[in-house]
């Protein structure tokens, strides 16, 4: 039995181009890019190329793009690297500093966010609406003379509801211009635009494994205006990556992240349709068989024709069972998709998501994520509806 693989925000299979170009790395350029002789530049070179990439692909400067070893270590490093040059900055100063974020943030930045309360920063946590879009009345209100750093995802990980970053941009920068403002754009990033300057962003933060390149490899980009850092480094050492990220390169999975966008620049828009052509398709029939399911989040389309929901994104109520055992039941049939993000796939908590949106307290709400990607068929979608509908008859 062909297993279906339906939860591509979680992970990414690694495309074969990327594979093909990462495959030279693994053994024969396997030069520190730190060192002066020849195997040293010609490691630090395929670096160079790779930032180069990335940095053309969002506008930015190659020395704005700073390589981590995660997603999750870029969030760290914007949020705890700007408080704690602000803090030396201000340390004259006796008012706390304060951050603002939302309650449906990755728990990177959440995790982090309350990891920085403990050392005396403020931080608004801003409510969201039942279709998941932030409350823009509530950050204008939230935003102070004491406020350094908003940070709000570009799309959401688990219902994909995309916020309208760059009007949250002009709120922020038409009351100060000096809060940085960063964006978790990891899930975005395959389908939106990302050019940081049409954006309004300060700061971005990307991953590879979620756009067909390796794990254990994400990034930063960080606004440079001047000589001057606005964050510092949270690992420090030998001063790689210009200071902001001390540790020798994985030379392999930067080549590998290079090559990844530089294949979704050629792809995004025609795959952008099939993508959600399906992913209509597979909610049509869905709710065929399921008349009382809801999409959680923003629709795909809003009235005027802006876009609210990343096309391959079905997050769903879907009745009669648990979250869980939707998702034990479906694995046992061969398809794979999940309750929410993979990083608390292993609590057996409700979606804090789900619940932020008002689902909550005598509101439950049982829900699925299904992801489409790349490989994913129409008669893909079309034996997972067959045995979603098995395992309704049966059940």
């Amino acid at each position: 039995m062909k297993k279906i693989y339906l939860d591509y925000a979680a992970t990414t299979p690694l495309d074969p181009g990327v594979e093909r170009a990462m495959r030279p790395y693994f053994t024969a350029v396997f030069g520190n890019p730190g060192s002066l002789h020849r195997f040293g530049q010609e490691a630090a070179q395929a670096v160079y190329h790779s930032r180069r990439i990335i940095a053309k692909a969002i506008g930015a400067k190659t020395e704005e793009i700073v390589f981590t070893g995660s997603a999750t270590e870029a969030n760290n490093l914007v949020l705890r690297g700007l408080i704690q040059k602000s803090k030396i900055k201000n340390q004259s100063h006796h008012s706390p500093l304060k951050i603002i974020t939302t309650v449906i943030e990755h728990e990177s930045i959440l995790e982090t966010a309350r990891n920085l309360e403990k050392q005396a920063v403020e931080v608004v946590y801003l409510p969201v609406n039942q279709g998941g879009l932030v409350n823009l009345e509530k950050l204008k209100a939230a935003l102070d003379e004491r406020t350094i750093l908003v940070s709000i995802q570009y799309a959401n990980s688990e219902i994909g509801v995309i916020q309208p970053i760059k009007e949250i941009a002009g709120i922020i920068k038409g009351f100060d211009e000096k809060i940085l403002f960063h964006t978790d754009a990891v899930q975005a990033f395959p389908f939106l635009p990302c050019a940081v300057n049409q954006l309004g962003v300060d700061s971005m933060t990307l991953s590879a494994h979620k756009i067909y390149g390796p794990k254990g490899i994400g990034l930063i980009y960080i606004r440079m205006t001047g000589p001057i850092s606005p964050i510092d480094p949270i690992i420090t050492g030998g001063g790689q990556e210009r200071g902001f990220r001390s540790g020798t390169e994985n030379v392999t999975a930067i080549v590998g992240f290079g090559k990844a966008v530089e294949l979704i620049a050629g792809r995004r828009q025609s795959e952008k349709r099939r993508i959600k052509k399906l992913r209509d398709y597979l909610w049509r029939q869905l709710k065929r068989i399921f008349p009382q399911s809801e999409i959680n989040g923003e629709a795909a389309l809003a009235g005027d024709g802006s876009e609210k929901r990343l096309p391959n994104n079905l997050n769903l109520y879907l009745p009669g069972k648990s979250a869980q055992d939707w998702c034990l039941e479906l694995d046992l049939s061969g398809v794979a998709v999940s309750p929410g993000t993979a990083c608390s796939a292993h609590t057996a908590r409700p979606s804090y998501v789900i619940e932020a949106m008002g689902f909550a307290g005598d509101r439950p709400r049982s829900s699925v994520r299904f992801v489409l990607g790349r490989p994913t068929t129409k008669s893909d979608i079309d034996k997972t509806l067959k045995i979603i509908k098995n395992l309704t008859i049966n059940q």
